[in-house]
């Protein structure tokens, strides 16, 4: 997270989507003592979906997390959403990052947001950043990634205040029909293979086995890595509900393995077997033996996931075409929703003939 994509300094420009003198106003008054001295920003880069900044004045870290700008879905991008979780999930096994408030008037900064505070560590997020980790560092951070996934798995959400955070019942179906409304929303182009991909997935709809909070986009780059290898922090709550938690386990299969099945994709790089990484597949038998969870249908969640990064690389590259992206790396995500599209038709027409 120590990349910036452009900054705001006192008297000087302000990011993109973020004016700090409009911003200093609100959390005077919403927040008073908060902030000491004049307030700089930087827009920290790697995010494709909301607008994560940093943000500090003469003491003080925190981050700021806002939709992104333009061309906005329904639902997409709830600050609410993510507000909510980390603040019920603070005291837990899950480490989450400090919340401080939520603005939910449009009018201070043209969105909403929420402030937070600054976790310190590492984010791997390319080849590069993981190149000298080695395979004993590799593996640990991996095994406390799933670790912490299975104990999110593990929380009851009425005990933490989320017994209302989603509809469990009927999750998968409304998550395929949500999806598919998104993609609908979002397309500019004809995609081979997506009506073909949506049927099958809703022909072959599994038994959830058990209904916990899901993080919803659970991968090794939306986690701040402490300098002994912990998981310090798990960021990007944007997605989180309640429902089947091997969504969140086929969801981080795809990223796990997409260096290897779609080499220089722009969504997900750090992780292979060359950088020392272990196989999704022992870690999910860690997993499985942590939840007791019956890992058998994996293939079809790991299907759906190609379908709904699909859906979400596609909303991606719509933005990009209108000029409505903030930051690098948007040019060749177009590229990849075929690729995913593919990958899960065959993921699925491997499962039906292994029934």
């Amino acid at each position: 997270m120590s990349q910036q994509a452009g900054s705001g300094h006192p008297g000087g420009p302000h990011p993109p989507g973020l004016d700090l003198d409009r911003l200093r106003e609100y959390l005077d008054r919403a927040h008073p003592g908060l902030v000491d001295g004049p307030l700089a920003a930087e827009l920290i880069s790697g995010g494709k979906s909301n607008l994560t900044y940093r943000l500090h004045d003469s003491a003080h870290r925190w981050v700021l997390r806002r939709p992104p700008l333009g061309h906005v879905l329904a639902t997409a991008h709830d600050m609410g959403r993510e507000y909510r979780v980390i603040s019920a999930l603070a005291g837990t096994g899950v480490p989450v990052p400090g919340a401080h408030l939520l603005c939910t008037d449009p009018e201070v900064l043209g969105a909403p947001f929420y402030l937070m505070d600054e976790v310190r560590g590492s984010v791997y997020r390319t080849a590069e950043d993981v190149a000298g980790l080695g395979r004993d560092r590799a593996r640990t951070m991996s095994f406390r990634l799933i670790d912490v996934l299975a104990e999110l798995h593990g929380i009851d959400p009425a005990a933490v205040g989320l017994g209302d955070f989603g509809r469990p019942d009927g999750y998968l179906q409304r998550q395929l029909d949500r999806w598919l409304r998104q993609f609908e929303a979002s397309r500019s182009r004809e995609i081979d293979g997506m009506a073909e991909l949506q049927h099958r997935l809703a022909a072959q709809l599994p038994r959830t086995q058990r209904n916990t909070v899901v993080h919803g986009d659970y991968r090794l780059d939306n986690a701040i890595i402490a300098p002994d290898d912990s998981v310090a922090a798990v960021l990007d709550w944007e997605m989180a509900t309640l429902g089947d938690p091997l969504a969140d386990v086929g969801l981080l299969k795809v990223y796990w393995e997409i260096a290897a099945r779609i080499p220089g994709n722009p969504v997900a790089q750090a992780v292979s077997p060359e950088a020392g990484f272990p196989g999704l597949d022992e870690l999910a038998e860690h997993y499985a033996d942590r939840t007791g969870l019956d890992l058998a249908p994996l293939p079809w969640y790991t299907a759906f996931a190609g379908f709904k990064l699909a859906v979400i690389s596609e909303g991606i590259h719509f933005r990009y075409t209108q000029g409505k992206t903030v930051g690098e790396g948007f040019a060749h995500i177009g590229g990849l929703v075929p690729l995913l599209v593919s990958a899960s038709l065959e993921t699925l027409l491997k499962l039906e003939g292994n029934n």
